[in-house]
């Protein structure tokens, strides 16, 4: 179920965004999906796990697979599909995970996919995340 705010989408099911802000919102012909991470609906996180002292196992693989689902169900709640993405931003906290995330990425998409540029950044809301990603669809409103 989404919710519709206008032009901006809310989608129940998903992680509710850790400030006033969508998961997506439609201008004209392209919906714009905010910054997606791979925390589930509970707080926890796809891909991280944490032992009893406290000492954290991190999955860059699991994170960015768990991303880019996160961004399929956004996006088949508006309507769309990840075919419909046109460009994708991600952000990493350390260049040194480019290899596993690449490789995920690629059971996703291929050269004929959306755009891609990737950034280092220094940290994201949360100290179990290893990437972030937000995106661009396109897909046409139905006109009469």
């Amino acid at each position: 179920m989404t919710r519709d705010h206008g032009r901006a989408l809310l989608v129940e099911g998903k992680a509710t965004p850790r400030g006033r802000f969508p998961h997506a919102r439609r201008a004209g012909d392209f919906l714009y999906i905010s910054g997606t991470s791979s925390r589930r609906p509970d707080n926890t996180f796809a891909g991280a796990e944490a032992d009893e002292l406290g000492v954290t196992d991190l999955d860059i693989r699991a994170q960015t697979r768990a991303v880019i689902e996160n961004l399929g169900d956004i996006l088949k709640a508006a309507g769309c599909s990840l075919a419909g993405l046109v460009q994708i931003t991600a952000y990493l906290v350390n260049m040194n995970d480019y290899k596993g995330y690449n490789e995920v990425y690629a059971e996703f998409f291929d050269e004929e996919g959306p755009t891609r540029t990737t950034v280092a950044v220094h940290q994201l809301p949360h100290p179990h995340l290893l990437i972030e990603m937000q995106a661009v669809a396109y897909h046409p409103l139905e006109r009469s």
